[in-house]
Protein backbone atom coordinates (compact mmCIF):
# COMPACT_ATOMS: atom_id res chain seq x y z
CA UNK A 1 0.00 0.00 0.00
CA UNK A 2 1.58 3.27 -0.81
CA UNK A 3 2.96 5.71 1.81
CA UNK A 4 1.58 9.48 2.26
CA UNK A 5 3.16 12.34 1.10
CA UNK A 6 2.93 14.80 4.59
CA UNK A 7 3.28 18.68 4.42
CA UNK A 8 3.50 21.01 7.60
CA UNK A 9 2.25 24.50 7.49
CA UNK A 10 1.77 27.42 10.01
CA UNK A 11 -1.81 27.59 11.12
CA UNK A 12 -2.39 30.76 8.48
CA UNK A 13 -1.97 28.76 5.72
CA UNK A 14 -3.77 25.62 6.43
CA UNK A 15 -7.00 26.06 4.93
CA UNK A 16 -5.17 27.29 1.71
CA UNK A 17 -3.06 24.04 1.28
CA UNK A 18 -6.05 21.68 2.54
CA UNK A 19 -8.23 23.60 -0.24
CA UNK A 20 -5.17 22.84 -3.02
CA UNK A 21 -4.89 18.47 -1.72
CA UNK A 22 -8.37 18.91 -1.91
CA UNK A 23 -8.25 19.92 -5.66
CA UNK A 24 -11.69 20.95 -5.87
CA UNK A 25 -13.05 18.09 -4.27
CA UNK A 26 -11.90 14.96 -6.83
CA UNK A 27 -9.85 14.20 -4.08
CA UNK A 28 -12.00 13.20 -0.95
CA UNK A 29 -10.96 14.30 3.00
CA UNK A 30 -10.49 10.45 4.17
CA UNK A 31 -9.36 12.19 8.00
CA UNK A 32 -9.27 15.43 10.00
CA UNK A 33 -7.84 15.01 13.62
CA UNK A 34 -5.74 16.28 16.07
CA UNK A 35 -2.57 15.30 18.22
CA UNK A 36 -1.25 16.20 21.69
CA UNK A 37 2.49 16.76 20.54
CA UNK A 38 3.44 18.46 23.83
CA UNK A 39 6.03 16.14 25.18
CA UNK A 40 7.35 16.39 22.21
CA UNK A 41 10.93 18.70 22.50
CA UNK A 42 10.74 19.23 18.78
CA UNK A 43 7.14 20.23 18.51
CA UNK A 44 5.47 21.38 22.25
CA UNK A 45 2.34 22.40 20.45
CA UNK A 46 -0.92 20.81 19.07
CA UNK A 47 -1.47 19.10 15.55
CA UNK A 48 -4.30 19.12 13.21
CA UNK A 49 -3.76 16.25 10.14
CA UNK A 50 -6.14 16.51 7.39
CA UNK A 51 -5.68 13.56 5.16
CA UNK A 52 -6.32 13.43 1.58
CA UNK A 53 -7.38 10.53 -0.94
CA UNK A 54 -5.35 11.35 -4.37
CA UNK A 55 -7.51 8.82 -6.27
CA UNK A 56 -6.14 9.22 -9.74
CA UNK A 57 -2.92 8.75 -8.44
CA UNK A 58 -3.94 5.72 -6.12
CA UNK A 59 -1.75 8.02 -2.81
CA UNK A 60 -2.76 9.43 0.34
CA UNK A 61 -2.21 12.98 0.40
CA UNK A 62 -2.15 14.99 3.85
CA UNK A 63 -1.59 18.73 5.75
CA UNK A 64 -0.50 19.12 8.92
CA UNK A 65 0.14 22.23 10.77
CA UNK A 66 0.90 22.99 14.35
CA UNK A 67 0.06 25.42 17.15
CA UNK A 68 2.78 25.90 19.09
CA UNK A 69 3.20 26.65 22.99
CA UNK A 70 1.49 30.03 23.82
CA UNK A 71 0.05 30.50 19.97
CA UNK A 72 -3.27 30.93 19.91
CA UNK A 73 -5.27 27.79 19.35
CA UNK A 74 -7.65 28.99 16.35
CA UNK A 75 -7.35 28.66 12.80
CA UNK A 76 -10.23 29.42 9.69
CA UNK A 77 -12.19 26.91 9.43
CA UNK A 78 -12.18 24.39 6.33
CA UNK A 79 -15.96 23.66 5.99
CA UNK A 80 -16.45 26.20 4.18
CA UNK A 81 -14.34 24.83 1.47
CA UNK A 82 -14.53 21.53 2.20
CA UNK A 83 -17.91 20.17 3.51
CA UNK A 84 -16.14 16.67 4.47
CA UNK A 85 -14.69 18.70 7.05
CA UNK A 86 -18.13 19.77 8.96
CA UNK A 87 -18.02 16.71 12.03
CA UNK A 88 -14.19 16.38 11.69
CA UNK A 89 -13.75 20.13 13.06
CA UNK A 90 -16.34 19.90 15.95
CA UNK A 91 -14.74 16.88 17.07
CA UNK A 92 -11.43 18.35 17.44
CA UNK A 93 -12.42 21.50 19.45
CA UNK A 94 -14.17 19.13 21.39
CA UNK A 95 -11.07 16.71 22.24
CA UNK A 96 -8.38 19.24 22.07
CA UNK A 97 -10.02 22.91 22.23
CA UNK A 98 -8.64 23.97 19.05
CA UNK A 99 -11.42 26.26 17.40
CA UNK A 100 -12.12 26.51 14.12
CA UNK A 101 -13.07 30.44 13.22
CA UNK A 102 -16.49 31.08 11.04
CA UNK A 103 -17.53 27.08 11.20
CA UNK A 104 -21.33 27.16 10.49
CA UNK A 105 -22.13 24.62 13.15
CA UNK A 106 -19.59 25.23 16.06
CA UNK A 107 -21.73 23.36 18.41
CA UNK A 108 -20.19 20.54 20.36
CA UNK A 109 -19.85 17.40 19.06
CA UNK A 110 -19.01 14.81 21.00
CA UNK A 111 -19.05 16.01 23.99
CA UNK A 112 -22.68 15.72 25.51
CA UNK A 113 -24.44 18.18 27.63
CA UNK A 114 -23.38 17.03 31.41
CA UNK A 115 -19.61 17.74 30.64
CA UNK A 116 -17.97 20.94 31.73
CA UNK A 117 -16.47 23.99 29.81
CA UNK A 118 -12.99 23.82 29.12
CA UNK A 119 -12.37 20.30 29.69
CA UNK A 120 -10.50 18.49 26.94
CA UNK A 121 -10.15 14.80 26.96
CA UNK A 122 -7.43 14.00 24.46
CA UNK A 123 -5.05 16.21 26.25
CA UNK A 124 -2.12 14.58 27.25
CA UNK A 125 -2.36 16.49 31.07
CA UNK A 126 -6.18 15.11 30.97
CA UNK A 127 -5.77 11.01 32.94
CA UNK A 128 -8.05 8.56 31.25
CA UNK A 129 -9.71 7.49 34.97
CA UNK A 130 -10.75 11.06 35.44
CA UNK A 131 -14.13 11.11 36.09
CA UNK A 132 -15.99 14.88 35.02
CA UNK A 133 -19.82 16.62 35.75
CA UNK A 134 -20.46 19.81 34.55
CA UNK A 135 -22.86 20.98 32.14
CA UNK A 136 -22.45 22.36 28.75
CA UNK A 137 -25.31 24.47 26.13
CA UNK A 138 -26.60 21.92 23.69
CA UNK A 139 -29.11 23.36 21.16
CA UNK A 140 -30.92 21.51 18.57
CA UNK A 141 -30.91 22.21 15.14
CA UNK A 142 -34.60 22.79 14.26
CA UNK A 143 -37.05 24.51 10.95
CA UNK A 144 -39.22 27.66 12.45
CA UNK A 145 -42.64 28.68 11.10
CA UNK A 146 -46.30 28.47 10.81
CA UNK A 147 -47.50 24.85 10.89
CA UNK A 148 -43.76 23.58 11.14
CA UNK A 149 -43.53 21.24 14.36
CA UNK A 150 -41.44 18.99 15.56
CA UNK A 151 -40.80 15.20 16.54
CA UNK A 152 -38.39 13.86 18.74
CA UNK A 153 -37.24 10.21 18.74
CA UNK A 154 -35.00 8.70 21.10
CA UNK A 155 -32.07 8.40 22.26
CA UNK A 156 -34.25 5.55 24.16
CA UNK A 157 -35.88 3.30 20.90
CA UNK A 158 -38.54 1.02 20.99
CA UNK A 159 -35.86 -1.65 19.73
CA UNK A 160 -32.78 -3.35 21.07
CA UNK A 161 -30.37 -0.71 19.22
CA UNK A 162 -27.86 1.64 20.21
CA UNK A 163 -28.58 5.24 21.54
CA UNK A 164 -29.22 8.28 19.07
CA UNK A 165 -31.94 11.43 19.34
CA UNK A 166 -33.48 12.36 16.26
CA UNK A 167 -34.98 15.36 15.95
CA UNK A 168 -37.56 16.01 12.79
CA UNK A 169 -39.28 19.44 11.97
CA UNK A 170 -42.55 18.60 9.87
CA UNK A 171 -44.91 20.35 7.79
CA UNK A 172 -47.56 17.93 7.63
CA UNK A 173 -46.07 14.45 6.89
CA UNK A 174 -42.95 16.31 5.25
CA UNK A 175 -39.67 15.83 6.64
CA UNK A 176 -38.34 19.55 6.29
CA UNK A 177 -35.47 19.18 8.36
CA UNK A 178 -33.49 16.39 10.66
CA UNK A 179 -30.82 17.17 13.23
CA UNK A 180 -29.29 14.25 14.87
CA UNK A 181 -27.42 13.89 18.76
CA UNK A 182 -25.31 11.00 18.89
CA UNK A 183 -22.24 9.97 20.61
CA UNK A 184 -24.24 8.93 23.82
CA UNK A 185 -21.97 6.14 24.59
CA UNK A 186 -18.63 7.50 24.02
CA UNK A 187 -15.69 4.90 25.21
CA UNK A 188 -12.77 7.11 25.07
CA UNK A 189 -11.03 4.07 23.47
CA UNK A 190 -8.62 5.99 21.54
CA UNK A 191 -7.19 7.68 25.19
CA UNK A 192 -7.29 4.22 26.62
CA UNK A 193 -5.41 3.09 23.38
CA UNK A 194 -2.49 5.76 24.83
CA UNK A 195 1.12 3.88 26.12
CA UNK A 196 -0.80 0.36 24.93
CA UNK A 197 1.95 -1.21 22.65
CA UNK A 198 0.13 -2.83 18.92
CA UNK A 199 -0.21 -6.21 20.59
CA UNK A 200 -1.79 -4.65 23.76
CA UNK A 201 -4.22 -2.80 21.85
CA UNK A 202 -4.77 -5.03 19.25
CA UNK A 203 -8.03 -6.64 21.48
CA UNK A 204 -9.61 -3.20 21.89
CA UNK A 205 -9.20 -2.07 18.07
CA UNK A 206 -11.20 -5.73 17.52
CA UNK A 207 -14.16 -4.33 19.64
CA UNK A 208 -14.28 -1.06 18.07
CA UNK A 209 -17.19 -2.12 15.98
CA UNK A 210 -18.99 -5.60 16.48
CA UNK A 211 -19.76 -5.51 12.64
CA UNK A 212 -16.63 -4.64 11.59
CA UNK A 213 -14.08 -6.65 13.22
CA UNK A 214 -11.78 -7.51 10.73
CA UNK A 215 -11.77 -4.28 8.98
CA UNK A 216 -10.61 -2.40 11.83
CA UNK A 217 -7.99 -4.78 12.63
CA UNK A 218 -6.86 -4.98 8.79
CA UNK A 219 -6.45 -1.12 8.97
CA UNK A 220 -4.69 -0.89 12.72
CA UNK A 221 -2.51 -4.10 11.84
CA UNK A 222 -1.45 -1.95 8.20
CA UNK A 223 -0.45 0.83 9.74
CA UNK A 224 1.67 -0.04 12.29
CA UNK A 225 3.45 -2.68 10.24
CA UNK A 226 4.28 0.11 7.73
CA UNK A 227 5.94 1.55 11.34
CA UNK A 228 7.85 -1.38 11.46
CA UNK A 229 8.82 -2.10 8.09
CA UNK A 230 7.55 -5.77 7.77
CA UNK A 231 5.94 -7.43 5.08
CA UNK A 232 3.84 -10.23 5.91
CA UNK A 233 3.55 -13.28 4.71
CA UNK A 234 1.72 -14.12 1.40
CA UNK A 235 -0.24 -16.47 3.36
CA UNK A 236 -1.83 -14.11 5.51
CA UNK A 237 -2.30 -11.81 3.29
CA UNK A 238 -4.27 -14.48 1.26
CA UNK A 239 -6.33 -15.31 4.51
CA UNK A 240 -6.28 -11.69 5.86
CA UNK A 241 -8.68 -10.75 2.31
CA UNK A 242 -10.62 -13.81 2.78
CA UNK A 243 -11.92 -13.21 6.29
CA UNK A 244 -12.39 -9.65 5.02
CA UNK A 245 -14.90 -10.88 2.02
CA UNK A 246 -16.72 -12.96 4.25
CA UNK A 247 -17.28 -10.04 6.85
CA UNK A 248 -18.67 -8.34 4.40
CA UNK A 249 -20.95 -10.90 2.82
CA UNK A 250 -22.02 -11.73 6.35
CA UNK A 251 -22.93 -7.94 6.96
CA UNK A 252 -24.27 -7.59 2.81
CA UNK A 253 -27.02 -10.27 3.84
CA UNK A 254 -28.19 -8.93 7.07
CA UNK A 255 -28.72 -5.52 5.47
CA UNK A 256 -31.19 -8.03 3.18
CA UNK A 257 -32.92 -8.88 6.26
CA UNK A 258 -32.51 -5.93 8.18
CA UNK A 259 -33.88 -2.84 5.14
CA UNK A 260 -37.14 -4.51 4.83
CA UNK A 261 -38.05 -4.39 8.12
CA UNK A 262 -38.60 -0.58 7.71
CA UNK A 263 -41.74 -2.16 6.01
CA UNK A 264 -42.72 -5.15 7.68
CA UNK A 265 -41.56 -7.10 5.18
CA UNK A 266 -41.68 -9.81 7.16
CA UNK A 267 -40.34 -13.44 4.33
CA UNK A 268 -37.46 -10.89 3.58
CA UNK A 269 -36.90 -10.55 7.12
CA UNK A 270 -36.92 -13.89 7.73
CA UNK A 271 -34.96 -15.51 5.02
CA UNK A 272 -32.52 -12.37 5.29
CA UNK A 273 -32.08 -13.13 9.08
CA UNK A 274 -31.86 -17.04 8.85
CA UNK A 275 -29.36 -16.70 6.14
CA UNK A 276 -27.01 -14.38 8.06
CA UNK A 277 -27.15 -16.85 11.02
CA UNK A 278 -25.63 -19.68 8.94
CA UNK A 279 -23.12 -17.19 8.11
CA UNK A 280 -22.41 -16.36 11.82
CA UNK A 281 -21.94 -19.94 12.24
CA UNK A 282 -19.75 -20.45 9.99
CA UNK A 283 -17.59 -17.14 10.95
CA UNK A 284 -17.47 -19.18 14.86
CA UNK A 285 -16.05 -22.25 13.04
CA UNK A 286 -13.22 -20.41 11.58
CA UNK A 287 -12.43 -17.83 14.22
CA UNK A 288 -13.92 -19.84 17.30
CA UNK A 289 -16.31 -16.17 17.79
CA UNK A 290 -19.01 -15.32 15.75
CA UNK A 291 -17.50 -11.75 15.52
CA UNK A 292 -13.71 -13.27 13.27
CA UNK A 293 -11.73 -11.61 16.45
CA UNK A 294 -8.50 -13.24 17.22
CA UNK A 295 -7.39 -13.87 13.57
CA UNK A 296 -5.84 -11.16 12.52
CA UNK A 297 -2.68 -9.57 14.76
CA UNK A 298 0.64 -7.49 13.88
CA UNK A 299 2.74 -9.45 11.73
CA UNK A 300 0.45 -11.72 10.04
CA UNK A 301 -2.64 -13.91 11.54
CA UNK A 302 -2.68 -16.44 14.50
CA UNK A 303 -4.06 -19.40 12.47
CA UNK A 304 -4.73 -21.61 9.30
CA UNK A 305 -7.92 -22.12 7.12
CA UNK A 306 -6.99 -25.86 6.55
CA UNK A 307 -8.79 -27.36 3.01
CA UNK A 308 -12.05 -28.90 5.33
CA UNK A 309 -12.38 -26.05 6.15
CA UNK A 310 -12.10 -24.47 2.86
CA UNK A 311 -14.82 -26.71 1.24
CA UNK A 312 -17.17 -26.39 3.77
CA UNK A 313 -16.88 -22.53 3.45
CA UNK A 314 -17.45 -22.88 -0.28
CA UNK A 315 -20.36 -24.88 0.92
CA UNK A 316 -22.06 -22.37 3.05
CA UNK A 317 -21.50 -19.87 0.21
CA UNK A 318 -23.33 -22.12 -2.24
CA UNK A 319 -26.01 -21.99 0.27
CA UNK A 320 -26.28 -17.98 0.76
CA UNK A 321 -25.98 -17.52 -2.81
CA UNK A 322 -29.39 -19.01 -3.16
CA UNK A 323 -31.00 -17.07 -0.54
CA UNK A 324 -29.83 -13.84 -1.94
CA UNK A 325 -30.97 -14.94 -5.27
CA UNK A 326 -34.54 -15.40 -3.72
CA UNK A 327 -34.33 -11.95 -1.75
CA UNK A 328 -33.56 -10.37 -5.20
CA UNK A 329 -36.40 -11.89 -6.54
CA UNK A 330 -38.84 -11.11 -3.41
CA UNK A 331 -37.51 -7.62 -3.58
CA UNK A 332 -38.51 -7.48 -7.24
CA UNK A 333 -42.19 -8.77 -7.32
CA UNK A 334 -43.30 -7.14 -4.62
CA UNK A 335 -44.46 -3.68 -5.94
CA UNK A 336 -45.84 -2.40 -2.62
CA UNK A 337 -41.92 -3.03 -1.59
CA UNK A 338 -40.38 -1.15 -4.76
CA UNK A 339 -43.35 1.35 -4.45
CA UNK A 340 -41.91 2.24 -0.78
CA UNK A 341 -37.85 2.28 -1.73
CA UNK A 342 -37.84 3.70 -4.96
CA UNK A 343 -37.41 7.54 -5.14
CA UNK A 344 -36.88 7.35 -1.19
CA UNK A 345 -34.20 8.83 0.78
CA UNK A 346 -32.13 9.98 -2.08
CA UNK A 347 -28.38 11.01 -1.68
CA UNK A 348 -27.40 12.89 -4.88
CA UNK A 349 -23.40 12.16 -6.45
CA UNK A 350 -22.36 15.84 -5.75
CA UNK A 351 -23.66 15.70 -2.34
CA UNK A 352 -22.00 12.73 -2.05
CA UNK A 353 -18.33 13.93 -3.16
CA UNK A 354 -19.09 16.92 -1.07
CA UNK A 355 -19.20 15.01 1.97
CA UNK A 356 -16.76 12.23 1.26
CA UNK A 357 -19.06 9.71 1.48
CA UNK A 358 -17.64 5.88 1.43
CA UNK A 359 -19.34 2.60 0.60
CA UNK A 360 -22.49 1.46 -0.54
CA UNK A 361 -23.82 4.51 0.60
CA UNK A 362 -21.16 6.67 -2.07
CA UNK A 363 -21.20 3.87 -4.82
CA UNK A 364 -25.43 4.24 -5.11
CA UNK A 365 -25.10 7.31 -5.79
CA UNK A 366 -22.43 6.81 -8.86
CA UNK A 367 -19.05 8.05 -6.92
CA UNK A 368 -17.33 5.13 -7.26
CA UNK A 369 -15.08 4.76 -4.70
CA UNK A 370 -13.51 1.86 -3.05
CA UNK A 371 -10.38 1.63 -1.48
CA UNK A 372 -9.84 -2.11 -2.70
CA UNK A 373 -9.77 -0.45 -6.23
CA UNK A 374 -8.16 2.67 -5.02
CA UNK A 375 -4.97 1.02 -2.90
CA UNK A 376 -3.08 -1.78 -3.76
CA UNK A 377 -3.49 -3.87 0.04
CA UNK A 378 -3.77 -7.57 0.49
CA UNK A 379 -4.74 -9.48 -2.31
CA UNK A 380 -6.96 -7.72 -4.10
CA UNK A 381 -4.21 -6.64 -7.02
CA UNK A 382 -4.33 -10.00 -8.21
CA UNK A 383 -8.33 -10.57 -7.88
CA UNK A 384 -10.62 -10.27 -10.59
CA UNK A 385 -13.81 -8.17 -9.60
CA UNK A 386 -15.67 -4.99 -10.37
CA UNK A 387 -16.41 -2.13 -8.82
CA UNK A 388 -20.09 -1.45 -8.63
CA UNK A 389 -22.48 1.32 -8.68
CA UNK A 390 -25.64 2.59 -9.10
CA UNK A 391 -26.85 6.17 -10.06
CA UNK A 392 -30.23 7.17 -8.73
CA UNK A 393 -28.97 7.22 -4.63
CA UNK A 394 -32.36 6.46 -3.33
CA UNK A 395 -33.32 3.03 -1.16
CA UNK A 396 -33.67 1.48 -3.91
CA UNK A 397 -30.01 1.79 -5.66
CA UNK A 398 -28.71 1.00 -1.76
CA UNK A 399 -30.60 -2.38 -2.11
CA UNK A 400 -29.65 -3.36 -5.52
CA UNK A 401 -26.17 -2.27 -5.03
CA UNK A 402 -25.30 -4.68 -1.51
CA UNK A 403 -26.96 -7.45 -4.19
CA UNK A 404 -24.55 -7.29 -6.74
CA UNK A 405 -21.44 -6.37 -4.42
CA UNK A 406 -22.45 -9.82 -2.90
CA UNK A 407 -22.48 -11.33 -6.51
CA UNK A 408 -18.37 -10.07 -6.69
CA UNK A 409 -17.70 -11.14 -3.16
CA UNK A 410 -19.06 -14.43 -3.85
CA UNK A 411 -16.51 -14.50 -6.91
CA UNK A 412 -13.76 -13.47 -4.24
CA UNK A 413 -14.16 -16.06 -1.77
CA UNK A 414 -14.04 -18.76 -4.34
CA UNK A 415 -11.08 -17.22 -5.78
CA UNK A 416 -9.14 -17.14 -2.45
CA UNK A 417 -10.30 -20.51 -1.37
CA UNK A 418 -8.40 -21.77 -4.40
CA UNK A 419 -5.62 -19.69 -3.75
CA UNK A 420 -5.31 -20.95 -0.12
CA UNK A 421 -5.92 -24.69 -1.57
CA UNK A 422 -3.21 -24.25 -4.08
CA UNK A 423 -0.51 -21.92 -1.50
CA UNK A 424 1.70 -24.88 0.00
CA UNK A 425 3.58 -23.00 3.12
CA UNK A 426 0.63 -24.04 5.54
CA UNK A 427 3.34 -24.25 8.05
CA UNK A 428 2.44 -22.34 11.05
CA UNK A 429 5.92 -20.23 11.10
CA UNK A 430 4.57 -19.03 7.52
CA UNK A 431 1.68 -16.84 8.93
CA UNK A 432 3.29 -14.53 10.81
CA UNK A 433 6.25 -12.70 11.68
CA UNK A 434 7.47 -11.44 14.91
CA UNK A 435 8.08 -7.81 15.89
CA UNK A 436 10.26 -6.62 18.74
CA UNK A 437 7.91 -3.00 19.48
CA UNK A 438 10.84 -1.41 21.99
CA UNK A 439 12.47 0.38 19.15
CA UNK A 440 10.07 1.27 16.74
CA UNK A 441 9.03 4.86 16.61
CA UNK A 442 6.99 6.64 13.99
CA UNK A 443 3.69 7.01 12.34
CA UNK A 444 1.25 5.73 9.17
CA UNK A 445 -2.16 5.03 8.36
CA UNK A 446 -4.11 1.73 7.36
CA UNK A 447 -6.85 1.21 5.32
CA UNK A 448 -9.51 -0.93 4.39
CA UNK A 449 -12.72 -1.31 3.10
CA UNK A 450 -15.78 -3.02 5.44
CA UNK A 451 -19.20 -3.55 4.07
CA UNK A 452 -20.07 -0.03 4.93
CA UNK A 453 -16.65 1.41 3.03
CA UNK A 454 -13.55 2.30 4.12
CA UNK A 455 -11.86 1.90 7.58
CA UNK A 456 -9.34 4.87 8.39
CA UNK A 457 -6.27 4.47 11.06
CA UNK A 458 -3.97 6.81 12.07
CA UNK A 459 -1.21 5.65 14.76
CA UNK A 460 1.74 6.88 15.74
CA UNK A 461 4.34 5.05 18.18
CA UNK A 462 6.84 6.05 20.62
CA UNK A 463 9.57 3.68 21.40
CA UNK A 464 6.29 0.72 20.64
CA UNK A 465 3.80 2.33 22.63
CA UNK A 466 0.74 4.23 20.93
CA UNK A 467 1.28 7.82 21.28
CA UNK A 468 -1.67 8.74 19.44
CA UNK A 469 -4.01 6.35 17.37
CA UNK A 470 -6.89 8.04 15.45
CA UNK A 471 -10.16 5.46 14.39
CA UNK A 472 -12.18 6.93 11.36
CA UNK A 473 -15.20 4.09 10.67
CA UNK A 474 -17.01 4.38 7.35
CA UNK A 475 -20.34 5.33 9.18
CA UNK A 476 -18.45 8.59 10.56
CA UNK A 477 -18.47 10.40 7.24
CA UNK A 478 -21.75 8.65 5.68
CA UNK A 479 -23.67 9.85 9.02
CA UNK A 480 -24.23 13.52 8.24
CA UNK A 481 -25.72 12.30 4.62
CA UNK A 482 -28.83 10.91 6.64
CA UNK A 483 -29.80 14.21 7.79
CA UNK A 484 -30.11 14.99 3.84
CA UNK A 485 -31.54 12.16 2.58
CA UNK A 486 -34.66 12.29 4.66
CA UNK A 487 -35.50 15.60 3.09
CA UNK A 488 -38.82 16.06 1.94
CA UNK A 489 -39.78 12.34 2.33
CA UNK A 490 -42.67 10.96 5.21
CA UNK A 491 -41.68 10.34 8.35
CA UNK A 492 -42.83 6.66 8.19
CA UNK A 493 -39.84 6.36 5.75
CA UNK A 494 -36.86 7.20 8.34
CA UNK A 495 -36.78 3.88 9.49
CA UNK A 496 -36.33 2.68 5.73
CA UNK A 497 -33.92 5.23 4.84
CA UNK A 498 -32.22 4.91 8.19
CA UNK A 499 -31.20 0.91 7.70
CA UNK A 500 -30.23 1.40 3.87
CA UNK A 501 -27.62 3.29 5.18
CA UNK A 502 -27.14 0.59 8.25
CA UNK A 503 -25.09 3.12 10.27
CA UNK A 504 -23.34 2.58 13.28
CA UNK A 505 -23.73 4.00 16.25
CA UNK A 506 -20.48 2.46 18.60
CA UNK A 507 -18.32 2.60 16.06
CA UNK A 508 -18.14 6.32 16.00
CA UNK A 509 -18.09 6.37 19.45
CA UNK A 510 -15.00 5.26 19.51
Amino acid sequence: MADWSLKVVKPENFRGTANILSNGGNNPLTAMFGRDETENPEVKGYAIYAVFENLSEHKMEAVKTVFSEGESLCYESLTSVIPAAVWYEREIQDMFGIVPKNHPDPRPLVLHDTFPEGFYPLRKNVAKDVEVRGSRRMDMSVAKGEGVYEVPVGPIHAGIIEPGHFRFSQAGESMLQLDARLFYTHRGLEKIMEGKTPDEALPIVERICGACSIANTWSFCQAVEKIAGVKIPRRAEIIRTLLMEIERITNHVGDLGNIPAGVGFNPAISLGGRTKEMLMRLQERIAGNRFLRGVIVPGGVCQDIDSALINDIADIMDKVKANVSDLSEMFAQQANFQNRVRTTGIVRKNTAVDLAMVGVGARASGFAHDSRKDFAYGLYPELDFQLVTEKTGDVAARLALRIAELTESFGLVEQLCNLLKADKSNDPSNLTCQIDWSNVSGEDWGLSESARGSNFQFVALQDGKIDRIFVRSASYPNWPALTIAVQGDIIPDFPLINKSFELCYACIDR
